[in-house]
């Protein structure tokens, strides 16, 4: 039975891995043919960050193994406390995994929109292929709720 849970979890990982590009060069299926608004401007400021992974797969997976391992430890009210014990410990640990596999480095943009249009930020993977530099003119796309910068 433990290992049965232990099989039906990895999925959850492995999908909570896979996170979708942030780069501006990708689009997922559905935005794909969707109009979008389009602004134009020119870099003021460029900052590299940190984009953290998903935490939630690595969270699940660690305290599952977590309750696995810790069942397997002592007896009766023992047990059940190393089980509690090991599912929250796993879980902690899983979290900070899954947050530091699937991070990306970022790229924070600011762009002074051209007119009276102000300025806005915008944070998106940092895409080799496309590098930004400041005062380079660029376009800035809107989505629903997404933005992103390009030449």
């Amino acid at each position: 039975m433990k290992t049965i849970l232990t099989i039906a979890a990895l999925p959850l990982f492995f999908a909570s891995c896979a996170q979708q590009s942030l780069t501006g060069d990708s689009y997922s299926r559905s935005e794909a043919g969707q109009a979008q608004t389009v602004q134009r401007g020119r870099i003021t400021s460029i900052r590299y960050v940190k984009i953290e992974g998903n935490s939630t797969g690595g969270m699940i997976l660690g305290g599952v193994a977590g309750g696995v391992l810790g069942n397997q430890v002592g007896g009766g009210a023992g047990r059940t406390l190393a089980t509690i014990g090991g599912a929250g410990l796993g879980a902690a640990a899983g979290s900070h995994v899954g947050k530091e596999v699937g991070s990306r480095q970022g790229i924070e943009v600011e762009v002074r929109l051209d007119g009276n249009g102000g300025s806005l930020s915008v944070t998106q993977e940092v895409n080799p292929n496309e590098p930004f530099y400041r005062g380079d003119r660029v376009r800035v796309l809107y989505n629903g709720g997404r933005a992103r910068v390009s030449h």
